[in-house]
């Protein structure tokens, strides 16, 4: 039995008429009726009475066609559920993020991701840049917002999609926190507050290049894996941080931040995935990225 046999049925169920049934159909009405005849031998009942006027359904016909009609409505159902995950309508997406890209992309990616495909099911995994690297190579996590890699890795595709400028958090009580503008090699003599070296070079590998392009090496690195963290050794006078800009909403009572000098000074985060994962979700998720990413130039 074929799913054409049950659409055949129920066409000439409802039209009690070969004819119309099959000028419904568009086919000719000898092999609509050879159909109907096949179906009827393969149930070993008769599910018409040709030999009334007009044609009519048997005990057996009126019994089968609420039942035929609940099976092609699970077909169709089907389909369209699996249509709609071909185009990344439905799913499953697993999001990793760090601090920064809570404070700056992400918000408005995700609203406008929401917005669009309501019933993709969407976990969010706050990690740090190293952490969603492993996680992206296990496949804990479909892609991430990190910060930049060196040298890149080649099993991943990776776009940007923000380059920010870089502030000074420092302790109210400290000397430099009386200028607006600070040099970075004013830096050279702090104890500079970093994540952990073993994390990845995304955050530590830029800022360290940074430093070195203003001429120094920090004289002293005070580690801390959370910003929050980071802000509140800043607080007690450990040392000085550099951050990004987006991270000034991040408010704590006894640290300020101040600008660089130097405007380009620039902090790269975006946006990375396994090359070989083929979700039709996550390739959904990637282009709103594109497209947000485009509308903010």
């Amino acid at each position: 039995m074929e799913l054409r046999h049950l659409r055949y049925f129920v066409a000439v169920a409802e039209e009690l008429n070969f004819s119309r049934a099959a000028e419904r159909l568009q086919m000719a009405q000898p092999p609509l009726s050879q159909q109907i005849r096949d179906l009827e031998t393969e149930l070993a009942v008769s599910l018409f009475d040709r030999s009334k006027r007009p044609l009519q359904l048997t005990a057996a016909g009126e019994a089968f066609l609420p039942a035929v009609r609940q099976v092609l409505t699970q077909v169709d159902q089907a389909v369209q559920v699996a249509q709609r995950a071909n185009r990344g309508e439905t799913g499953r997406l697993v999001v990793g993020f760090n601090g920064s890209a809570a404070q700056s992309v992400l918000p408005g990616i995700l609203q406008t991701f929401r917005d669009r495909f309501p019933h993709v099911d969407l976990i969010l995994r706050e990690l740090d840049s190293h952490n969603q690297h492993q996680h992206l190579h296990r496949g804990q996590i479909d892609c991430g917002f990190l910060h930049a890699q060196d040298p890149a890795d080649p099993a991943l595709q990776y776009v940007s999609v923000l380059q920010e400028p870089l502030v000074i958090a420092l302790s109210q009580t400290h000397p430099l926190s009386e200028y607006p503008h600070i040099p970075l090699q004013s830096l050279a003599e702090e104890s500079l507050i970093l994540p952990p070296s073993h994390m990845g070079q995304g955050f530590y590998g830029q800022v360290m290049t940074l430093c070195q392009q203003a001429g120094f090496t920090p004289k002293a690195i005070q580690e801390a894996r959370w910003i929050q963290t980071v802000l509140s050794l800043v607080a007690g006078g450990m040392g000085v941080a550099l951050a990004p800009a987006s991270m000034q909403m991040l408010q704590h009572p006894r640290v300020i931040y101040r600008a660089l000098t130097d405007t380009t000074f620039h902090i790269e985060m975006g946006l990375a995935w396994r090359r070989d994962n083929p979700s039709p979700v996550l390739h959904e998720f990637v282009n709103v990225v594109l497209q947000t990413q485009k509308s903010r130039h």
